[in-house]
């Protein structure tokens, strides 16, 4: 079981040598791999699993091959992922489909609980309804303060790792760090409806893009339909909210009407696209989301996390037997080359679909020339991931 607010005091004499901050996918997959390898890992999260949060629920190639090569291949399946094979893409009121590669269908509630009890099995101690805040420099360690409820508790490592999302509250006091809100950044919206609520088949991704934004529903282990959405906040506003906005997205594309989306219970994000600079400090690297974000098409998210996680370890190895900014600036080249190149190409995508005459585009190319658009799909979808040693 995790520990309590009891259990603080002990953590504290404990000579970790990693603690991560975060349980989502970067997180948990990277105090599995620094746990696998023998290393003493702390991974701290703010919320208690399993938990609902705003997803696609799509896990991509990448996302899947970034759990091959951490020998958690079997994970996705176990949990009950459903196979994607098509993607229905619905621009203009057209909805053409487009074939899918590999890819699976799995909830955030059961994918991130899964991942959890994988870095657990593997070694790691996991703290869970704890909050943590970035320390001071030590001679060989980083301090990281641990909050649960008025208890107050200060741990040691040799190497940090934030992985703590979006809307992370640990760095506020590390001088030189700053997070930069894109201009015109969406807002994430999203909820879970009734497996009788859409027509939806299990396997298929949908996907309506309009002006406002687009909204994504697919059909999870559960049965039940699991919808995201970016919203553009005047798009947000001037609906009355992401339930009408997403009706109207919906139906904009060629999608027939949800009487069930106006009163689903409706969870919203802070903006997405945004950047975190610099991306490393004395012993502490930035992964996943709280290294930065840009809207994602067709799962690439938890690609993009799960390879932050995968990039880092090296690094974690030898910042345990000597830290300089040789390493920090390693970090800056490994994710530009593996998340950030990545998400270059949703970035321009997504900046391009704002515009009415690109969708318009979109639209005659998905009805013209299929094979153009599963193109399109196939470079956001094709995996690549990094050496161990590069």
């Amino acid at each position: 079981m995790p520990p309590t607010a009891d259990d603080l005091a002990p953590l504290a004499r404990q000579p970790w040598d990693v603690v991560v901050v975060g349980a989502g996918p970067a997180g948990s997959l990277a105090a599995h791999g620094c746990a696998s390898r023998g290393l003493r890992v702390l991974l701290v999260e703010q919320r208690r699993f399993p938990r609902w949060k705003v997803c696609g629920a799509c896990l991509s190639p990448q996302a899947l091959a970034a759990l091959d090569a951490a020998g958690l291949e079997h994970l996705v399946e176990e949990q009950g992922g459903l196979p994607l094979q098509q993607l229905q893409l619905g621009v203009a009121g057209r909805v053409s489909p487009i074939a899918l590669a590999r890819g699976q269908a799995l909830s955030r509630a059961r994918f991130d609980q899964a991942l959890l009890e994988e870095a657990e099995s593997a070694g790691a101690t996991v703290l869970a309804g704890t909050r943590a805040a970035l320390g001071a420099n030590e001679a060989g360690a980083r301090e990281v303060v641990l909050r649960q409820g008025a208890g107050r508790q200060s741990v040691r490592a040799r190497v940090v790792l934030i992985a703590a999302g979006l809307a992370h509250r640990c760095l506020d006091d590390e001088p030189g760090l700053h997070t930069q809100i894109e201009s015109g950044s969406r807002v994430g919206a999203g909820c879970v409806l009734p497996a009788e609520a859409a027509a939806v088949p299990p396997g298929v991704l949908q996907m309506a893009v309009g002006r406002g934004g687009y909204v994504g529903l697919v059909r999870v282990e559960s049965g039940e339909i699991n919808l995201a959405c970016a919203l553009d906040r005047d798009q947000l506003r001037a609906s009355g909210g992401a339930g009408p906005a997403c009706q109207q997205l919906l139906m904009e594309a060629g999608f027939p009407p949800l009487p069930e989306l106006p009163e689903g219970s409706w969870q919203l994000t802070p903006p997405l696209s945004r950047r975190t600079r610099p991306l490393a400090g004395h012993r502490l690297l930035l992964l996943g989301d709280a290294a930065g974000y840009v809207e994602p098409f067709t799962g690439e998210g938890m690609g993009w996390a799960l390879t932050s996680a995968l990039a880092a370890l090296p690094l974690v190895t030898r910042g345990l037997r000597h830290w300089d900014g040789v390493i920090e600036a390693d970090w800056r080249r490994r994710h530009q080359q593996w998340v950030e190149r990545r998400q270059g190409f949703c970035r321009g995508l997504a900046l391009l679909l704002r515009h009415p005459w690109a969708t318009r585009s979109l639209h005659r190319g998905a009805a013209r020339l299929p094979a153009l658009t599963s193109s399109m799909i196939e470079v956001l979808q094709r995996p690549a991931l990094p050496s161990p040693i590069n």
